[in-house]
């Protein structure tokens, strides 16, 4: 049997700012990709645009740069064409709670074995710091000078679009983090991983000592059940003096991908391809 080492995901050196969450971030989930022996090339890591979306650059993996927003329905193409195949998809959280919100939402609803990590900074970093669907009500920048109107919860939203896995990390803490990305890798199903993602650059309040200073482990609450969405839900709308991290939800659901008869045997991809049923296909449309 190979054994998958972290030479294996070796990529290109990043560019990221110093001191950047995303480099907590990619290491924990080569950390995770070795742990779980996955090797580089049953791994396909699909991104949208932003900050986060440079991430597949850094790994030695199959990888596939999307537009804005469009991370989610790529993976999930991939995944249906394909579903021996690990797949990832990696965002900011402008590109997938903002320009991807409707993708995000679909695909939890309809389960698409995906992981889907979202790097949330609380603003649009690589377009020099302006307001995203997470940053804080009252937070200033460009395009809120008055402050932030409105803040989303998506885990609250993934919870309540009834999503198999619900989880949070910190980018400060990347043992936690890789323990994590292992469980939303191996869930079966849509796994969503909000990360924390601290941005030294242009949001000096969210910072790793304002989340060092509030964040907290579920999993060392000894009464608390993320198979229970009530408290799921309740647990999900906790932030400001105290933030969970860890699985705030879990439920076992029928995979999208195992509902296909067509895939049920073997993969889209190893299928033998008949070009009479193509142009048979192609004259329904003519």
């Amino acid at each position: 049997m190979t054994v998958v080492t972290i030479q294996d995901y070796a990529g290109l050196q990043p560019a990221w700012c110093p001191g950047c969450g995303n480099f907590g971030i990619l290491s924990a989930l080569k950390k995770a990709l070795v742990d779980l022996n996955i090797p580089p090339y049953n791994l396909l890591v699909v991104s949208g645009i932003g900050q986060a979306g440079k991430l597949p650059h850094y790994m030695k993996c199959n990888t596939f740069n999307s537009l804005h927003g469009r991370a989610v329905p790529v993976a999930t193409g991939a995944k249906i064409a394909n579903h021996e195949l690990t797949v990832i998809a990696v965002g900011g959280d402008g590109d997938g709670y903002g320009e991807g919100g409707n993708h995000w939402i679909h695909a939890m609803r309809r389960n698409h074995d995906i992981t889907y990590m979202v790097h949330n900074n609380q603003i649009y970093a690589l377009t020099k710091g302006q307001a995203s669907p997470t940053s804080d009500t009252g937070f200033i920048t460009k395009t809120t000078p008055e402050g932030s109107p409105a803040q989303i919860n998506p885990l609250a939203l993934a919870i309540a679009s009834d999503a198999g896995f619900v989880a949070r990390g910190f980018a400060g803490d990347i043992d936690h983090l890789s323990g994590l990305i292992k469980q939303a890798v191996s869930h079966k199903g849509f796994a969503l991983l909000d990360i924390l993602q601290p941005c030294v650059s242009f949001n000096h309040i969210n910072t790793y000592e304002w989340y060092s200073k509030r964040v907290y482990k579920l999993d060392e609450e000894n009464k608390y059940n993320p198979s229970d969405k009530n408290m799921a839900f309740n647990k999900s709308m906790e932030w400001g003096d105290h933030i969970p991290t860890g699985i705030i939800y879990r439920k076992e659901r029928p995979v999208f991908e195992k509902s296909l008869k067509v895939l049920r045997n073997i993969p889209l991809v190893k299928q033998p391809v008949e070009p009479g049923q193509i142009q048979k296909l192609l004259d329904n449309f003519s």
